[in-house]
């Protein structure tokens, strides 16, 4: 089994040119993105020409994509 990582970004609220280069650039390093709200995480993807596969990953459903996201 090959070691993963796991990065955190947290995304602004309201004014997309807060984000910073950093988190950009972990958005673009990543293979999956487990999001809130992929409406908003589109947004802030396509504003830096990042396409990504996406989970969205909230309390409702974390008992179901939890344990796949562990696996991968």
């Amino acid at each position: 089994m090959s070691e993963g990582k796991l990065y955190l970004v947290a995304t602004p609220i309201g004014n997309l040119g807060d984000i910073s280069e950093r988190a950009a650039e972990a958005l673009r390093g990543c293979d999956l993105l487990a999001c809130e709200d992929t409406r908003n995480a589109s947004t802030i993807l396509k504003k830096f020409g990042i396409e990504k596969k996406m989970v969205v990953y909230e309390d409702s459903r974390e008992q179901r994509v939890a344990p796949e996201l562990l696996e991968r």
